[in-house]
């Protein structure tokens, strides 16, 4: 009987814990694609599951990993034949079912897509969920009419991945980026990667008491919320936008009308988790296409499986900037 090597969480007397299994293929959940991992990704969602995160896993022993890419090793689903190059991001992988810190994943149908002409199976997942949500993060800002000529658009939470995604593809598009960083030693990354100035994000937080700041940025994305997100509505521009996609500091924050009612900005939710099908294709295509990001494999660091827990630690201390990929074959 064939089996697989993968990366679980289990709950112990001391707290969670991650060890390297053998699982047979019979172990899989249920769905109609199955799928051998080529590669998957390290998320903030899979290093609150290695923490035993409430609402993230649903039970333990748990293999985490919202994310990966890999061939159809079998389908009992029409579109979808052995051998297609195919990818997961969001949804329940990783969360409500095992998930891609694993050699083989079964999945439903309704989960997959075919991997983009234009992107590799790799590329899917130096992107990933990350990726997804920065585009859909950049989009959602022009959708309300946000253009490169108003001023500048600020990044919260800037060294992480969907944040440097964000840069990128801003920077791409023409729009002057400001990001906002803790990390003291991360302006030449930021510059690099298209970042046109940097400011430390204390700066976000400072006029607490205040309804409202001075106008500094026309929008902004925030990936981090709490007090930050709070400072950033202040300090909108007149009919400025703020798209929201993380909670990395807090879920809550606290803020007036002001920003609303006086400035008429708008304050933009963004997941992509539960995308429809027919918008996450859609993305994809451009992701691959019109916003194809050429210094990509300069903020990817490419790890083996046996390297996860390690990174899962660099992630929780904050030490890591941008993306991480983990090859499994």
């Amino acid at each position: 009987m064939e089996t697989f090597k993968a990366l679980q969480v289990i709950k112990a007397e001391s707290g969670f814990e991650l060890e390297f299994v053998q699982k047979s293929v019979t172990a899989l959940p249920e769905g109609e694609v199955t799928i051998r991992v080529h590669y998957s990704s390290l998320n903030y969602k899979d290093m609150l599951a290695v923490q035993g995160q409430k609402g993230i896993a649903k039970c333990y022993p748990h293999t985490p990993g919202i994310d990966c890419a890999g061939v159809v090793m079998e389908s009992h689903a029409e579109g979808f034949n052995v051998g297609d190059e195919v990818f997961v991001t969001g949804f329940g992988l990783g969360m409500t079912t095992s998930g891609g810190f694993s050699e083989m994943v079964r999945v439903p149908a309704a989960w997959v897509l075919h991997k983009p002409q234009g992107l590799s199976l790799y590329e899917t997942m130096c992107y990933g969920t990350a990726g997804l949500t920065a585009a859909m993060c950049v989009d959602s800002l022009i959708q309300v009419g946000i253009t490169p000529v108003l001023g500048d658009v600020l990044v919260s939470g800037a060294t992480g991945a969907v944040a440097t995604f964000v840069i990128m593809l801003l920077d791409k598009l023409d729009f002057s980026v400001v990001a906002a960083t803790g990390k003291t030693n991360a302006k030449e990354y930021l510059t690099d990667i298209g970042a046109a100035e940097v400011i430390a994000r204390s700066e976000l937080e400072q006029g607490q008491e205040k309804g409202l700041l001075k106008e500094r940025w026309v929008a902004a994305v925030d990936t981090v919320g709490g007090d930050i997100l709070a400072g950033i509505l202040k300090s909108i521009c007149y009919g400025g936008s703020v798209a929201c996609c993380g909670m990395a500091a807090s879920p809550i924050f606290s803020a007036s009308l002001f920003p609303f009612i006086l400035r008429g900005i708008n304050l933009l939710g963004v997941d992509s988790a539960e995308l429809p099908m027919e918008v996450r294709q859609q993305m994809w295509q451009t992701l691959s296409d019109q916003w194809r990001l050429p210094k990509l494999e300069t903020v990817i660091q490419q790890i083996s499986l046996e390297q996860l827990p390690t990174f899962v630690a660099k992630m929780k201390s904050g030490e890591l900037m941008g993306r991480v990929v983990v090859r499994l074959v």
